[in-house]
């Protein structure tokens, strides 16, 4: 399940629940770069490693961080977005394109799900997925076969209620099904090594869990 080339990627860490599985923390520790959400700086130092720049208002990052960062803080004041979108926004101007987002995931369930449904709006000139301590969630803007294992536990998510959506190779299957509500899709289970998604318009989310085994 490694969507990137080892050490193409930038990893961005988000201010939520700081990452403990070993999927998430290989890919921060093979990152090219780590960019970080302000809140979420201490948490990336406390566990050995350090971000190539922090993002956002300040308004989290303590006095020592910031003097330690000085020369990597970049303040964004802007209200009317997030602070993980503030991140993505730095790394697109950078032309930093594959993303793997972390820890954005826990402590509070409203920020956990406005950060997921922003997948769908990232996706849309960047190579993007969301890494958490249980599974991998990716955004598809198109018909899509995605690689997975027998019985790997996979849920759809539809950002547009109106796009259908046709499944291949998953145990309960959607046949022009409109996903109506975000429960709708969900528990499904992968039959093989890949199952296919046909949707002709739409925003799709997919959440991916791991195996017993962990293997990216």
């Amino acid at each position: 399940m490694n969507y990137f080339q080892p050490e193409s990627y930038t990893v961005i860490v988000a201010d939520g629940t700081f990452p403990q599985h070993e999927v998430p923390l290989s890919y921060l520790k093979n990152a090219k770069r780590i960019v970080c959400c302000d809140g979420s700086a201490s948490s990336l130092v406390l566990s050995g490693m350090e971000p190539v720049a922090i993002v956002g208002d300040m308004d989290s990052l303590n006095e020592d961080l910031a003097d330690r960062f000085a020369d990597r803080i970049f303040r964004d004041e802007n209200q009317d977005t997030n602070d993980l979108t503030k991140v993505v926004e730095w790394c697109r101007g950078n032309n930093y394109r594959d993303i793997i987002i972390v820890g954005a995931t826990g402590k509070r369930e409203d920020h956990t799900l406005g950060n997921i449904s922003l997948l769908a709006e990232y996706a849309k000139d960047m190579n993007v997925v969301m890494v958490t301590d249980t599974g991998i969630l990716r955004p598809y803007l198109t018909d899509a076969e995605i690689v997975t294992f027998p019985g790997q536990q996979v849920s759809v998510f539809s950002i547009d209620p109106d796009t259908e959506v046709t499944s291949h190779g998953l145990k309960y299957p959607l046949t022009r099904t409109k996903i109506t509500n975000w429960w709708y899709a969900t528990l499904n289970e992968a039959l093989g090594d890949s199952f296919f998604l046909e949707f002709s318009e739409g925003r799709l989310i997919v959440y991916q869990k791991y195996s017993s085994f962990s293997a990216l």
